[in-house]
């Protein structure tokens, strides 16, 4: 597969920078998918595939003969984030922006497209553009559409682009590689009085002060050990903001991240018992929301990555610990499909991910591409 050239490169970066002005929340972003799906086509795509899971879209290369399926997978959304930028391409929508690189990875796999009009020797490629990865709904949902059957992968490869690491550098980790992590939503409700009364009332004030004290104190153990658990607070609303009224309603919302899903599941039902604890006398329901699974990398992928980047001169670093943030990708991993996320600098001082003044460097855009046909050539031949 020819390199990009300048002139494609040129046309990405400015791609890039049209889908970072324009971005749309997870679940939402049907403009992206459209889109998405017209590039494709022009790039020559032997099919098409919309509306995966919502509004995800994924698009086959095929080579000449019959052999594996690889899928490359990458992220439609943004984040309800207002950005503070003064890039000349910063978000047009007020709260929402590209703040974590999706338009990057969006605009890599289009470059892997434009390769592909060298087919690999045997096999085929599919490119899959995947809805709401920020709220770990959407593999699931991708996985559950009746058509997933027919793109179903024998290898699957992503990437995360990884501020605080050297630009370029690519980072492998077989197994655990991402922390599982889902949002515990505590409501808990007793019975509003006069505040001259509260005795003729049910406070959730005592419950939920000795909540936020005790779910916090769940979290053990540091990253890369078993034990590892991390219960985080993020939100707490008591009544109503007056002074006349004793509440009698409360909410606590809690994150829990752990290294494994075996430990999340403990973690859960740990969480779960002390909400039963200190809540006897109240009304309470728990809701579980952005459910991500622990991304376990499989050694035979990442070994393929490995060999690749070594072979192109990128600089590797072997990751002695999983990151501690989520990723929906883990869902694609088993049922015959080996699966790897790569991790990729995004350099040393870059603004971390979901900060408000962070953007993709467009210099990976180029590496990425080639990473990703050197690995679909080590897999699948290379082009005839």
């Amino acid at each position: 597969m020819a390199v990009l050239t300048q002139e494609q490169i040129t046309a990405l970066v400015d791609l890039r920078h049209a889908l970072h002005r324009r971005p749309e929340l997870s679940g939402n972003e049907s403009a992206t998918a459209n889109r998405m799906a017209k590039e494709l086509t022009a790039l020559g795509a032997d099919r098409i595939w919309s509306d995966l899971g919502g509004h995800g879209v994924a698009a086959e290369f095929k080579g000449a003969q019959v052999g594996p399926t690889v899928l490359l997978r990458c992220e439609l959304d943004g984040l309800p984030i207002h950005e503070v930028s003064d890039i000349s391409y910063r978000s047009d929508i007020d709260g929402k922006g590209h703040l974590c690189g999706h338009d990057g990875h969006m605009v890599s796999m289009l470059g892997v497209a434009m390769r592909l009009a060298q087919r690999p020797a045997r096999g085929r490629v599919i490119l899959l553009f995947q809805p709401a990865e920020e709220t770990g709904a959407g593999a699931k949902a991708v996985i559950e559409d009746k058509r997933w059957p027919e793109l179903r992968p024998d290898f699957a490869f992503a990437y995360h682009n990884v501020p605080g690491r050297p630009l370029g550098e690519i980072g492998l980790r077989p197994g655990p590689g991402n922390c599982a992590s889902r949002g515990m939503q505590i409501l808990l409700v007793g019975k509003s009085s006069h505040a001259a009364a509260p005795e003729d009332g049910l406070s959730p004030s005592a419950a939920m002060a000795a909540l936020m004290q005790a779910l916090p104190e769940l979290s053990t153990g540091t990253i890369g050990d078993n034990t590892f658990a991390l219960s985080t607070l993020t939100h707490a609303k008591l009544g109503e903001p007056t002074y006349g009224i004793a509440p009698g309603h409360g909410e606590l919302r809690v994150t829990l991240r752990c290294m494994t899903d075996e430990r999340m599941e403990a973690l859960v039902s740990d969480a779960n018992a002390l909400v039963t604890t200190h809540t006897a006398d109240l009304a309470i329901k728990v809701l579980w929301h952005d459910i991500f699974l622990s991304v376990k990398n499989d050694a035979e992928a990442t070994d393929i990555a490995r060999r690749v980047a070594t072979r192109q001169g990128h600089p590797r670093y072997e990751m002695p610990t999983p990151l501690r943030w989520s990723e929906d990708f883990g869902r694609y991993a088993g049922d015959g499909t080996k699966a790897t996320l790569l991790y990729i600098g995004a350099g040393e001082t870059h603004p971390q991910l979901h900060n408000p003044d962070y953007d993709f460097p467009d210099a990976l855009i180029p590496l990425v591409t080639d990473l990703f046909s050197g690995i679909i050539a080590d897999i699948l031949g290379p082009s005839a």
